[in-house]
């Protein structure tokens, strides 16, 4: 008697475990782990992009649930991080010309908005100096790292001007200068990075990153870009444009309508990419199906959330419903294959490949050399990301 009665007792608790949402059901996990909240795994304070990515999801969470644990875990976090007075710590530099911790910059700006403490608007000025000294290509594109001559990446764009747009709508909204320079910034890596009709392997979409200089060993004669399309480099420039997009104000000149421009040319070409029998797509999307090649799963869900929030704000049309079609067959996709059930209330994300650099080869060999790891927070704020949008339809 007692045990036809504790069975379906412990399944009820093992199911109220485990939200209905999979947005609050990734948060809470990568909560519960201890990921995104400033520090590195050896407890010591972390300037790291992959937080600002996972806060920035916390956020949208927050707007969506009114739970105030996200809050609290992004001012916790962002706490970790910067002094009372307002001083980045963590292994930050600005003279080193790094772009990528500056995408921790759109948390300092919120929790100014919150708060009204002056140590977020230092820490974001702090930022914001950073971009008035960093290294240029002659055309004006930031340097991904000073470390990298000369070199432009999709990853950049993601990581520096998501942030150079909201600081410049909150703080400097007139400023004409400014928005031509975030404009040229999109513009820049597109016209230098998209592969053209007689490419090998077109897919009508974007290298990796180019080196205006030609000097590195990658660098093509064709505009200096890097031989193969990897698909996370391209989800944060797709997230980039999906989401400055809904941050430019009236006053920020054509940065509006150029991003418009290449989000609707690069919506389709991404749709198509999407493998046909599972609807996810390629690690390396310039060679679908080459042994060693296999589905991504941090480039997948920044698909999947571009395109649907694209459509959503009506930034792209989808008159057939293809678009919406395709982002909701990957998504499908994903819940059953990249997220894993603990079986203690929370879950884990695999398949998200570890790094992509241009560093070296940024050959076909090297790409699909990298290792994949579980619950990494690049891939899993991914899919808390889709998930919100998903979750929308």
């Amino acid at each position: 008697m007692m045990l036809t009665f504790a069975t379906p007792l412990l399944l009820a608790l093992t199911a109220a475990a485990r939200p209905s949402s999979y947005a609050v059901w990734g948060a809470d996990s990568a909560i519960s782990r201890g990921q995104g909240n400033g520090l590195s795994s050896a407890g010591a304070a972390q300037v790291s992009y992959e937080h600002g990515e996972f806060q920035w999801a916390l956020r949208l969470l927050l707007d969506r649930t009114g739970n105030q644990t996200y809050y609290n875990y992004i001012l916790k976090g962002a706490n970790n991080i910067v002094y009372d007075n307002g001083t980045v710590h963590g292994s930050y530099t600005l003279t080193d010309y790094v772009l990528d911790p500056i995408r921790t910059g759109p948390t300092f700006l919120y929790l100014y908005d919150k708060t009204g403490q002056a140590k977020w608007k230092t820490a974001a000025n702090t930022f914001r100096s950073q971009l008035n000294s960093h290294p240029r290509t002659a055309e004006g594109q930031f340097w991904h790292k000073k470390v990298y001559f000369n070199q432009g990446w999709l990853d950049g764009i993601y990581m520096g001007d998501v942030f150079y747009t909201a600081y410049t709508a909150k703080f400097d909204a007139r400023n004409a200068t400014a928005w031509a320079d975030i404009t040229a910034q999109f513009q820049l890596m597109f016209d230098n990075t998209k592969q053209l009709p007689t490419a090998p392997n077109n897919t009508n979409l974007l290298y990796h990153g180019y080196d205006y200089s030609h000097t590195a060993v990658w660098a093509n004669a064709d505009r200096g870009h890097s031989p193969e399309v990897w698909d996370r480099a391209l989800g944060w420039y797709m997230m980039a444009l999906v989401d400055t997009i809904e941050l430019a104000p009236p006053s920020s000149g054509a940065l509006r309508t150029t991003l418009l421009k290449i989000l609707q040319t690069l919506a389709p070409p991404l749709r198509d990419a999407a493998d046909p029998k599972t609807g996810v797509w390629w690690l390396v999307m310039t060679q679908p199906g080459r042994a060693g090649n296999y589905f991504e799963s941090s480039g997948s869900m920044m698909f999947v959330y571009s395109l649907l929030k694209a459509v959503r704000l009506g930034y792209v049309p989808d008159k057939d419903g293809s678009i919406v079609k395709a982002a909701k067959k990957a998504y499908n996709y994903a819940t059953a294959n990249w997220v894993i059930d603990n079986g203690d209330g929370t879950m884990g994300w695999n398949n998200t490949v570890v790094v992509g650099s241009l560093n070296m080869a940024g050959d076909y060999n090297y790409y699909i050399s990298q290792a994949i790891t579980l619950n990494d927070l690049k891939g899993l704020s991914a899919f808390i990301l889709a998930s919100l949008e998903y979750e929308l339809l």
